[in-house]
């Protein structure tokens, strides 16, 4: 299985904030292992639309919110006049000065061009001694809306789309950041199946949102009936009488700067 960052993402900002909005819901247990303290400073890496970026300063943090994503950025803005953000590349960021912590939420699976350069960037973010406390995506998430997409594309007879994340196992992602100078302090790897309460089109319309790129270079006429199928094929595993579920799996770890 290929993961290549297709040539754009378009985030629609406000979807991701209704339909979508579990992505950040489910980042307060993280915070809590981030446990900010007042007057730190904290740099908030693919905040999307600064909900989290928010809470961290709701403590007394001062916090900075940095997403590749102008839509995300300028929605943050709107969102939380009060606070800082930028667009930002999470392969090749700097900062003038260092912070306490970096924290990330359901982001770092989408730097998928060179995970180590974005450990690198984190590293050289951080004053000696600061903390890294991220979640993203783990191995083997999403298989079964993957393994739907990529059958539905091959049935269609097109291309094998090029996957636009990057899931590591816990040991992978372990040795990059001891490698790049991290000592780890916990890493959690565990499942978290997540109701698409928002989706009534189900899988397609998680695929809509999180892989709409991916459609760009499908015919037109061939978009409704590829998603049907991709909604045929992952509903065995996905759709329960309640409704339709994601089939995550979360990476969660924290790590220190030697």
């Amino acid at each position: 299985m290929r993961y290549d960052t297709p040539s754009l993402v378009r985030w629609n900002a406000r979807a991701y904030d209704s339909s979508f909005g579990y992505v950040s819901a489910h980042g307060a247990p993280l915070i809590d292992l981030l446990d900010p303290q007042p007057g730190e400073r904290i740099l908030d890496l693919g905040c999307g639309t600064g909900v989290l970026t928010a809470e961290i300063a709701s403590r007394g943090a001062l916090a900075l919110g940095i997403d590749g994503s102008p839509a995300m950025i300028e929605a943050a803005i709107a969102h939380h006049p009060g606070l800082d953000f930028i667009v930002g590349d999470g392969h090749d960021f700097t900062v003038a000065d260092p912070y306490d912590a970096v924290f990330s939420n359901a982001a770092l699976h989408w730097m998928n061009r060179d995970p180590d350069a974005v450990i690198e960037c984190v590293r050289m973010a951080l004053r000696p001694g600061g903390r890294f406390v991220a979640e993203m995506g783990g191995a083997g998430n999403c298989s079964a809306l993957t393994a739907a997409m990529l059958t539905a594309w091959r049935e269609h007879g097109l291309n094998e789309p090029h996957l636009p994340w990057y899931f590591p196992s816990p040991a992978e992602y372990a040795a990059r950041l001891e490698k790049a100078g991290f000592a780890l302090r916990i890493i959690e790897f565990f499942d978290r199946p997540t109701p698409l309460d928002e989706c009534p089109n189900g899988a397609a319309d998680w695929v809509r949102m999180f892989a709409g790129a991916l459609l760009e270079g499908v015919p037109p006429a061939t978009v409704e009936p590829l998603l049907r199928r991709v909604n045929e094929l992952a509903a065995p595993a996905l759709r329960r009488e309640s409704g339709w579920m994601a089939d995550y799996v979360r990476l969660r770890f924290a790590a220190v700067r030697h």
